[in-house]
Parts: C-alpha cells; structure tokens; sequence
C-alpha cells in the first residue's frame, strides 16, 4: 500500500486564475464608474458607483484569498520536490503578503524560492524574468494609484489610466506566474511522488 501522493495544485491555480482576472476587470470598472460619477454626478449617481465598488472589493478579497490558497498548496509541492528546505515557515510564507511595506518586497523572493524549487530545470532566467516583471508591475501599479489620488479626482485621468493599464497588465503576469509555477511542478512530479515523510508499507507475504 502507497501513502497519499503530491500533486500539482491545477484545482486551486484555476480557481486563482479566474479571480484575479474577474477582480482586473471590476477595478477598471470600478475606476470608469467612480470617476464618470465625480465628473457627471447627474448621469452616473453615488449608489452605482458605490456599488461597482463594493462588488471590486469583495472580488479583490476572494482573488486574494484564493492566490493564497494556490501559493500555500504549490509552496508545499515545492518543498516536497527540493532537497533542501523553503526560506521561512509556512505561516511567513502567508503573512508576507499581508503586512503593510514588508509584502512590497518579501513575497517576490518567495515565489522566486517556490519556482526554483519547482523541479529540475524550473527558475530559469525567463522564469525569473516573468516573476520580476510581474512584480515590478504590481509594485508599479500601487505606487501610481496612489499617487493619482484615485478615480475621483479628474485632474488625474491620466495617472488613472496608466494604473489601470498596470493593474490590468499585472493580473495577465500574475495569471501567467501561476500557469508557470504550476505547469514546472506537475512536469517535476510526472506521474506524482510519495508525500514526504509517508513510508510505503512492506507488500504482505
């Protein structure tokens, strides 16, 4: 009898997939609507605004949520495929990315760290391309959203709509990060492995 086996994580990358470009495609509405409300209060009314808005964050929340799910699964894959052991604990590996000036640089190096650890081969230099773009683009967007002082204000349509150029674009690299990381790991395992620490038992006499 075998002990459970490692698989890679496609369930939870499609499920992440999908709700990072369904939270891209609210957020540009979400921008369109407010802004639209701040320069024609007559033809777009707070309420529609208001509630475009709240649909964006409660998809923002659930592509969160579910990347998370996708990074924790795939980090452990990760680990089960490498010799030698993951930078930082599993819960680090999860907080990173929720705590304020620290996710604008840690959660890079862990994914870096997932995708060498990925199987042989994994990590090569367009791989980490892709991740460093990804990042830039994601760091990029904030800054220049934060910068424009958001969608209400019309002196700043075109700060806006270079941070929805960027958000869209970092919602394709991030859609494609995890089609990367995902794609070297089930490569890496091929059929699938033991889950570590997990002996197979002696066949019985």
């Amino acid at each position: 009898m075998s002990g459970p086996t490692v698989k890679a994580p496609w369930l939870p990358a499609r499920f992440a997939q999908a709700a990072v470009a369904a939270a891209a495609v609210a957020d540009v509405a979400r921008a369109v609507t407010v802004r639209a409300h701040a320069a024609h209060p007559l033809d777009t009314s707070e309420s529609t605004s208001g509630r475009v808005s709240q649909v964006y964050v409660n998809l923002m929340i659930v592509a969160a949520a579910l990347f998370l799910v996708w990074f924790t699964r795939s980090r452990r894959v990760a680990g089960s495929l490498s010799p030698n052991p993951l930078a930082g604990s599993a819960p680090w590996a999860v907080f990173s990315w929720l705590v304020p000036v620290i996710n604008m640089w840690v959660p890079r190096g862990l994914v870096l760290d997932v995708l060498r650890a990925s199987g042989p081969g994994a990590a090569q230099p367009r791989d980490r391309v892709l991740v460093n773009v990804w990042w830039a683009t994601w760091i990029g967007h904030a800054l220049v959203a934060a910068v424009s002082g958001g969608p209400g204000q019309r002196a700043s349509l075109a700060m806006l709509l270079v941070a929805e150029g960027l958000e869209l674009a970092a919602a394709a690299l991030a859609i494609a990060v995890i089609q990367r990381i995902t794609t070297r790991q089930a490569a890496a395992l091929g059929s699938t492995l033991p889950a570590p620490g997990v002996a197979s038992l002696p066949p019985l006499p």
